[in-house]
């Protein structure tokens, strides 16, 4: 089985190629400026002796008017063989006057043509000293370095200088040399330091294809819709910041599973009743288990959980439509407090079952600019919760309150166990139900909040649920005066 390469292989492989190149050429650079640098200085070594030679021979001709006396020979032969060098000395005709065959038995040969020099060449030196490696007149494969100048000699008792010239060669060895060895010595660093940036490069890599292995399998799990692991986030750059958004998409998905779980299972609870006990009373009635003096009586038990169906689906239809933004709601100028006042008188039989105290409801008028039927449904929602939860013989309370900048508020709020703060949280999910109001809530079908939330943000409100645990719970609903105008 082939192993699937990492995308960072052909990154790595990239960056082996830069780091080698880069280091390269740097050494090559470097190796350059170096010998270079060396070769300048050993050229400038070599003016120096050799203009050192000329002042040492005019200071010797002044005495001597002799260019080939012994004083002169001495100093020649104590440079020659002290700095390693060849010096030709050429009169104004360009015959040499002065050069290591005056007293040696077997002179060097290294230079070629060294008896005279051309006429071209005196001129090139009258003009400009030379300084350089030198390869016309010796050998290419192994240069000399070589000074030229020109100068004048005077006796005390001279009226005219004689015009002379000098040609003085030095080897060049030092600088191969040098070069040879800056340049295995810079081999070695750049060997180094490509050693150590690819083993940095490498585990960094090493790292990030690590990564990226886990996040292919935590993918694949996700795919699999399995989120029990999250994807590491401690890693540099951008990937950090990928994985932050993976994992918060994974979260969202995982709590949609979950709420799905949720729904499905809360909408088979809530038609596996009515369609139960339907079907048992049809049965009833058409096998004569059911008497025909109490079949009207059953008939108005099926009735009643028919409508509880259809109150099911149309809540669900109605969710559906909110989600796709395909309800359009009819604002207007409505009286908030009579709105509220209406839906409280539908529960009134309720309300004196339980033997409720009912207040706030002779506040002034407050005017909005509503759906009057779709906030009518908020106010059902929250009246329905607030009479079924309430304790027997408690308060419930109703507040109109209109702020400084013209938002109005509308308050809700009963007595009695109030709800715990993670149920706080949840409470305007869809088919969410308490623990405590699962009991009690023999009816409701857990859509009644989810709805609300969404009039009120359709209306570009807010709606929000205070609670103290065992005191009471209390709805707030804030809408502004008036409608933004639609766009466009």
């Amino acid at each position: 089985m082939k192993t699937k390469k990492s995308s960072y292989d052909k990154l790595f492989i990239f960056l082996i190629f830069i780091v080698l190149s880069v280091n390269i050429v740097i050494s090559v650079i470097i190796i350059t400026i170096s010998s270079s640098i060396y070769k300048s200085s050993k050229l400038d070594e070599l003016q120096s002796i050799g203009d050192l030679f000329i002042s040492c021979m005019q200071d010797n001709y002044s005495e001597t008017h002799d260019t080939r006396s012994e004083v002169t020979k001495t100093l020649h032969k104590k440079f020659s063989s002290k700095y390693h060098l060849m010096i030709y000395i050429y009169d104004d005709n360009g015959n040499c006057v002065l050069s290591d065959a005056d007293y040696k038995e077997t002179p060097k040969k290294v230079v070629k043509n060294s008896d005279k020099i051309s006429a071209s060449e005196m001129e090139k030196l009258d003009a400009n000293d030379f300084l350089d490696l030198e390869t016309k007149n010796i050998s290419a494969n192994e240069p000399y370095m070589l000074y030229g100048s020109s100068f004048f000699l005077k006796g005390k008792n001279d009226i005219v200088p004689m015009h002379m010239y000098a040609k003085i060669y030095s080897r060049s060895d030092g600088i191969n040399s040098f070069a040879l060895k800056i340049a295995v010595f810079y081999t070695l660093i750049c060997a180094l330091s490509i050693a150590v940036q690819l083993l940095l490069i490498k585990r960094r890599f090493n790292k990030l294809d690590e990564y990226e292995r886990i996040f292919a399998r935590i993918s694949e799990q996700y795919a699999r819709r399995d989120f029990s692991e999250t994807i590491p986030t401690n890693v540099p750059y951008t990937s950090s910041e990928i994985a932050d958004y993976v994992n918060a998409v994974a979260a969202d998905v995982a709590k949609s599973e979950e709420t799905s779980k949720t729904f499905i299972a809360n909408v088979s609870h809530e038609l596996r009743t009515p369609i139960t006990t339907i079907g048992g009373f049809v049965d009833g009635i058409l096998d004569g288990t059911i008497t025909k003096g109490r079949q009207n009586e059953y008939l108005v038990l099926v009735s009643k959980e028919i409508k509880r169906l259809r109150i099911l689906i149309s809540s669900m239809l109605n969710m559906s439509r909110f989600e796709t933004g395909t309800l359009r709601p009819n604002f207007r100028d409505v009286n908030l407090t009579e709105i509220v006042i209406q839906t409280v008188l539908m529960f009134e039989k309720k309300i004196e079952d339980k033997n409720l105290e009912v207040e706030g409801l002779g506040s002034e008028r407050m005017t909005c600019e509503v759906d009057a039927d779709l906030l009518q449904q908020v106010i059902y929602n929250l009246v329905e919760n607030a009479v079924k939860f309430i304790n027997t013989g408690g308060t419930l309370s109703f507040r109109f309150e209109r702020s400084v900048n013209g938002n109005c508020t509308i308050g809700i709020k009963n007595t009695g166990e109030g709800l715990k703060n993670d149920e706080i949280t949840q409470v305007f999910d869809r088919f969410y139900k308490t623990d405590s109001s699962r009991g009690k809530d023999t009816t409701g079908l857990g859509l009644g909040l989810a709805i609300s939330r969404k009039i009120v943000h359709l209306h570009h409100g807010h709606i929000v649920v205070k609670s103290v645990y065992g005191e009471y719970t209390e709805f707030l609903i804030q809408l502004p005066e008036k409608q933004p105008k639609a766009k466009g």
